[in-house]
């Protein structure tokens, strides 16, 4: 994906780089599936680009969410499209769901690792829990000031973390809160959250299409978890569909009483035959 040239956010008028990406055409599903399929069979630089530039608002929307950690904007939004290239090529036009719903995941990947990376408030040896906690406290938050001791109980069961965990998270985030008005006369200093938070993409018909997206994958997974048996079943839930508690080869094999290898290669198996199962689905949606 090296050779796509994109339009730069950290370079000139940011409110100019959000109206260029807004003039991008929005691809029809039988558009995105020709260009994603020259670029699968192909390797069609053309096409790859034209996918990337036509999501290019998806990841202005995305990263207008991550604007009270303090960085950059345009920082954010270009860490946002490295996520955005990472799925167009990985993506799958056979698999029955829209791009869109399968690049959410790289772009906020990308996001959520550059915030880890240079947030001066959070620390470096950070935990999986204590990211989820990070990215999710201020959404359970129920109101603007200081948490009350119910409420840190609350949202350190909801999060598996220890209360004190979550009274430290939230003098971390009030920290590191910026103005939503320009601060002094020198408005070129930075672009104020206040400039762009309409957000003009949030219509009922992209609504619909995100949620579209959503369901399509989610039942393409439940049909193909469903084909596997229940070893097999048990096998790929415990080590990929786990947030938390993911069990490692050595374990399932001492509970199955097999080698690891055993382990592994029903796991490749289960894959591989979950990965036909969704292809097929897909291929009954577009009738292929």
């Amino acid at each position: 994906m090296t050779a796509i040239t994109l339009p730069n956010p950290t370079v000139g008028s940011l409110e100019s780089y959000i109206q260029a990406v807004k003039a991008f055409p929005v691809l029809s599903a039988e558009e995105e599936y020709d260009l994603a399929r020259r670029l699968r069979d192909h390797n069609d630089l053309d096409a790859a680009r034209a996918l990337v530039l036509s999501h290019l608002r998806v990841v202005v929307n995305i990263a207008r969410g991550y604007a009270g950690y303090g960085l950059p904007q345009a920082d954010l939004i270009q860490e946002g499209n490295v996520g955005l290239m990472k799925a167009v090529r990985r993506f799958d036009p056979d698999r029955g769901v829209r791009l869109v719903s399968f690049a959410i995941h790289w772009i906020k990947a990308e996001i959520h690792e550059f915030i880890l990376r240079n947030w001066r408030m959070v620390k470096i040896a950070t935990t999986k829990a204590q990211r989820k906690l990070f990215f999710n406290l201020r959404s359970m938050k129920q109101s603007l000031g200081t948490l009350g001791p119910r409420e840190v109980e609350a949202i350190a069961k909801d999060l598996g973390v220890k209360p004190e965990e979550v009274v430290e998270m939230e003098t971390r985030l009030d920290g590191g809160d910026v103005a939503l008005e320009p601060v002094g006369d020198d408005e070129e200093q930075g672009f104020a959250p206040i400039a762009y938070l309409t957000d003009a993409e949030a219509e009922p018909a992209r609504q619909l299409e995100y949620k579209e997206g959503e369901l399509l994958r989610e039942q393409g997974l439940t049909q193909a978890l469903a084909s596997l048996d229940e070893r097999s079943r048990r096998i790929i839930e415990t080590r990929w569909l786990r947030e938390d508690d993911t069990l490692t080869l050595h374990e399932l094999a001492a509970e199955y009483g097999v080698s690891a290898e055993r382990i592994r290669q029903i796991e490749a198996k289960a894959l591989q035959k979950m990965k036909a199962a969704i292809v097929a689905q897909g291929c009954e949606s577009a009738t292929c």
